[in-house]
């Protein structure tokens, strides 16, 4: 059995150990941090349990602008603490941890302003080199008007004197979330998604475990942990209720995206744009452009924030004042939203708030993190496990997720440099064999062998040729996608890369599916029916004028796991009477 796998037998054998074993640390949520958590203290000989409501990286951890970055704009609020850390960060993860994920991208601030704003612009851009230290990235430099048309020759003219690069990095980072949870897995963590946390087991005035109910079955555990961590982010304030007690309170910032095929916007770099509330991101995602993002005040539905067209609108608005081709509705092929998990502080502009990241104990036995970057969140991470520590009655090693290389990492680049070999031994296109190790690093030889023994497996996807059939099945066989909606919008970026929300691709990949989780035909189409109302109820969200209506459109579609969305708004149902709900 793989050590790494997320796949059925796994999670069956998790299920047990889940009932039986108390352990070191319990963990409530599977975003980054909580994955993050995971592999810092099962990477120090620590017993370790997962446990996530819904997918690995369903929430906040799928829904951002996929940068590894330090943070340019945190320089004019002088987080300068901030953007050395992230700055760190982003080079152990380009060069040591997750090279096969984490990858360099170029980006251009087009100047609109002649001697001062190059001046102020230029003064940040090389702090930021400054502050990068030793770093895996080109450094800045400055660009005329002509120089950037150039690099970027979708832009207007017009608006502009000239511009600086700067390089930064991005990631799928629900692809990265996953791999944390399978690093975590090789070290001996228990994983189990689909897992809600309804409340604490408490010994006296201490938490002692945590009460749980699958999802998938409605079978309730009583997972017992020396320690209880809350890495729930936006969810963060309902969680510590259970306790009775808590320091941290998290506020939820709405951000949208939007995506858009490569060919509508001309050019070979990224952009970052000034607004009157932000910034704005033109980033380069394989044939696509990812375009966000917005900044606003969120305190509706947790599970599934919604776009509205009033975010769609403002999003074009700004774009298509600096592009020479403006965009227009329908060149939109996806759109998605996410929730920042804010420190509450006292300013009402949502980003003033602090991307700073907190640490508490206020009850014995809970410790709650709540608040940071994506980027920093193995930092985040080791300050949960070292205050964790405190509390067991043994010694225990120090942090070692700096040295230690996520799966599929170690040997990358020698797997990178045979591409042309693999691709010759294997059959397939060395443009296959490039798409599989920046996806799955040293792993791709388990696709690989899959093919070999289901050749049928080794054709483009019906529906979205941009992935294989074996993704689709190594989703489920060792990464833990347990629906058709994991795969889809997680596994891979088919519900936000096709014009057609991946709702072509649903069938096809339903049938793959079926064959490793053990679906019937019924289930099956269950499945499909769930992805296509989930669909319509994000496109029906996406044409309301405001929140309030865009979410209750989106909140139209059930959630595909028994009473898997938002806990206070989502009771869990037994499967009967979600069929009849359905």
């Amino acid at each position: 059995m793989d050590p790494a796998g997320l796949g059925p037998e796994q999670r069956s054998l998790d299920l047990e150990r889940v009932a039986e074993e108390t352990f070191d640390l319990v963990i409530i949520g599977g975003g980054v941090v909580g994955a993050g958590t995971a592999l810092d203290a099962a990477s120090r000989g620590l017993s370790v349990a997962i446990i996530e409501q819904r997918d690995w990286a369903s929430g906040t951890s799928s829904r951002s602008s996929k940068l590894i970055h330090g943070g340019l704009r945190y320089l004019e609020q002088f987080d300068f603490g901030l953007v050395k850390e992230a700055l760190t960060e982003q080079t152990l993860l380009l060069d040591r941890l997750a090279p096969h994920l984490v990858k360099p991208v170029p980006f251009l601030y087009p100047l609109t302003r002649r001697v001062w704003e190059r001046i102020y612009v230029g003064a940040g851009t090389l702090l930021y080199d400054i502050l990068a230290g030793r770093r895996a990235l080109p450094r800045h430099r400055h660009l005329t008007r002509r120089g950037v048309l150039r690099k970027f020759p979708g832009l207007r003219g017009d608006r502009m004197v000239g511009g600086i690069q700067y390089w930064d990095a991005q990631v799928d980072d629900a692809r990265h979330t996953m791999t944390l949870v399978r690093s975590a897995r090789v070290h001996g963590a228990v994983t189990l998604s689909s897992v809600r946390a309804e409340g604490f087991d408490m010994s006296g005035a201490r938490v002692s475990g945590v009460m749980a109910r699958c999802l998938e079955t409605g079978r309730t555990l009583n997972i017992r942990g020396r320690q209880v961590v809350n890495a729930t982010g936006v969810w963060t304030d309902s969680v510590q209720k259970h306790s009775g007690r808590g320091r941290i309170h998290v506020r939820a910032s709405k951000g949208i995206h939007l995506v858009v095929p490569r060919d509508r916007i001309h050019g070979d770099s990224g952009l970052i744009l000034r607004t009157e509330k932000s910034v704005l991101f033109v980033i380069p995602w394989d044939n696509h452009w990812i375009l966000g993002t917005t900044d606003t005040d969120w305190d509706l539905d947790l599970a599934h924030p919604a776009a509205s067209k009033s975010d769609i609108d403002y999003l074009l608005e700004r774009l298509n004042r600096v592009l020479a081709q403006p965009l227009r509705p329908d060149d939109i092929e996806g759109v998605y939203a996410g929730l920042r998990p804010l420190l509450q502080g006292e300013s009402d502009a949502t980003s003033k708030l602090s991307r700073e990241h907190a640490v508490s104990q206020s009850v014995s036995g809970l410790i709650t993190v709540a608040g940071g970057k994506y980027t920093t969140y193995r930092v985040m991470a080791k300050d949960v496990v070292d205050i964790a520590t405190r509390g067991l009655e043994q010694k225990v090693p120090n942090c070692c997720t700096d040295t230690t290389p996520l799966v599929g990492a170690a040997g990358y680049r020698a797997h990178w440099n045979r591409r042309d070999a693999l691709a010759e031994e294997s059959g397939l296109h060395v443009n296959v064999i490039e798409h599989l190790l920046n996806r799955y690093g040293t792993r791709t030889l388990e696709l690989i062998e899959l093919i070999r023994e289901k050749p049928e497996l080794g054709q483009p996807l019906e529906g979205a040729p941009a992935y294989l059939a074996a993704e689709i099945h190594y989703a489920a066989s060792h990464e833990g996608a347990l629906h058709l909606d994991d795969v889809l919008t997680r596994r891979t970026r088919i519900s936000i890369e096709t014009f057609d929300r991946g709702t072509l691709a649903a069938k096809p990949t339903a049938k793959i599916l079926a064959d490793i989780l053990e679906w019937d035909e019924e289930t099956a189409q269950g499945e499909i029916a769930h992805y296509e109302a989930r669909v319509r109820a994000e496109r029906e969200s996406q044409m309301q004028p405001d929140d309030q209506t865009a979410d209750a459109a989106r909140v139209g579609a059930p959630d595909v796991r028994l009473g898997g969305g938002d806990p206070e708004r989502a009771p869990v149902l037994s499967l009967e009477e979600h069929r009849r709900k359905d």
